[in-house]
């Protein structure tokens, strides 16, 4: 019963929509040709004879003729597209999705670039096609919401599991060393397997005062001359350049996820202890990235506090720090609303600047170290930051699970994007109520 209601309801809807389209149309006057007319009806919404008209002259301007379906087939194309697209337009209304002027304009400079396009020239081709600008206009708009709802709609749909990332970094990772060589240079301290406790304790002391000595920047070859019992021991530990099948499998083993300069051990085996050092490696794509550490005193705007009262505020906070009157940590906690950083003197700690939003990072990869900044405003308040201190950080494990994690995001996105469309499309009402080939 509840079926035969809604097709009934559905029936008077496509023909309230229908009419209303037509009484608007024949209004104006009865002589004047008619311009559009409903095509299909699209649940609450309708496609008109004009949004026909316009994808297919996108798609001419788009693409070359010679590689274009046949007529027939375009058409049915065209009529799909504009179905899904109507669908996920009312979804979008529905969320409230919207597009301004703004982004619409950013889109469009986008597009301009890509293409290598000025404005004229994109506005001459549109007129050879006969689209006007608005027209043009209004399909980006169009593509943009499309895009965003579809974003909303499919990511909350995807899951995607930590250990199923792991799994793919380490795979790509394999993939990434398999050409790699190294430059590997080893101590060996010998320790027979039945050697007693006291014998082992001392062993284990000793290696780790070597890696101790190591991290200071002794040089290793002197420490592997005087300490190892390995086979490279008289050429200061040096094993040359090898790739990782090449390696006693020792080393192999412990080489993976390190990176040049790397310092491993010391570690066990059936011969003794263990210090590997790669002084080099060749073939390995890497990820450095510029760590910056950062304290900042953020003053939000309030409604007794303007942008220039707070500006003026850290005008005489910064003062205050360069006449030594207080110290940065001590006006940071007293005055910062940032409450997570001002406890610790407004330290940020090492971070790599593209977390910070563009205002911030901006401003602080002009600063020099020890410098502290202007007052300079971002959408949190208003900011004055002193760079501490820079350092080369080696992100290529960190580089290699991002690119995990997007390749698993965009296969599980086309897969439910195309499952969330085909859902779309079996539950709405859709009636083609115009000949398109008599308009074509």
């Amino acid at each position: 019963m509840n079926k035969f209601l809604n097709k009934k309801m559905n029936k008077w809807m496509k023909n309230l929509l229908v009419a209303a389209f037509s009484i608007c149309s024949l209004s104006v006057s009865a002589s004047i040709e008619e311009l559009d007319r409903v095509m299909i009806v699209v649940n609450e919404g309708v496609i008109l004879l004009s949004d026909i008209k316009a994808l297919k002259k996108t798609i001419l301007l788009n693409t070359k003729t010679e590689n274009l379906p046949p007529d027939n087939v375009l058409k049915q194309q065209i009529l799909d597209q504009l179905i899904l697209e109507e669908l996920q337009l009312q979804e979008a209304k529905r969320l409230g999705i919207r597009i301004d002027d703004t982004h619409l304009e950013q889109a469009t400079e986008n597009i301009l670039k890509e293409q290598n396009k000025s404005l004229k020239q994109l506005r001459n081709e549109l007129a050879v096609i006969g689209m006007s600008w608005s027209q043009y206009r209004d399909q980006i708009r169009r593509g943009m919401i499309i895009n965003e709802v579809r974003n909303v709609q499919v990511r909350r749909r995807i899951s995607i599991l930590p250990q199923n990332v792991a799994s793919l970094a380490s795979q790509l990772n394999a993939k990434n060393r398999e050409t790699v060589e190294y430059r590997l240079s080893h101590i060996q301290l010998q320790l027979d397997e039945d050697a007693d406790k006291k014998e082992q304790d001392a062993v284990a002391t000793h290696a780790k005062r070597i890696v101790t000595e190591l991290m200071a920047g002794r040089d290793f070859s002197t420490l592997a001359r005087v300490s190892s019992k390995g086979p490279k021991a008289l050429g200061g530990g040096d094993w040359g350049w090898m790739r990782l099948e090449e390696m006693p499998t020792i080393f192999s083993d412990q080489i993976e996820n390190n990176v040049k300069g790397s310092i491993i051990g010391p570690y066990r085996s059936s011969v003794g202890y263990h210090i590997i050092k790669i002084f080099d490696t060749r073939g390995l794509q890497t990820h450095v990235v510029t760590e910056t550490k950062v304290r900042h005193i953020l003053i939000k705007t309030s409604i007794i506090l303007s942008d220039a009262g707070a500006k003026y505020q850290l005008q005489l906070i910064a003062q205050q720090i360069k006449n030594g009157d207080k110290t940065f940590e001590e006006l940071a906690e007293q005055y910062s609303a940032d409450f997570g950083s001002a406890v610790i003197g407004g330290n940020l700690g090492w971070q790599a600047p593209e977390i910070y939003i563009p205002e911030f990072k901006d401003k602080i990869d002009t600063l020099l170290k020890g410098e502290i900044s202007e007052p300079f405003k971002t959408e949190y308040g208003w900011h004055i930051a002193e760079v501490l201190d820079r350092r080369q950080a080696d992100y290529t494990n960190t580089e290699m699970q991002n690119r995990a994690y997007r390749m698993l995001l965009n296969r599980k996105f086309n897969e439910e994007a195309q499952a969330w469309l085909q859902e779309l499309r079996a539950g709405a009402y859709v009636e083609q109520v115009g000949n398109l080939d008599e308009n074509s």
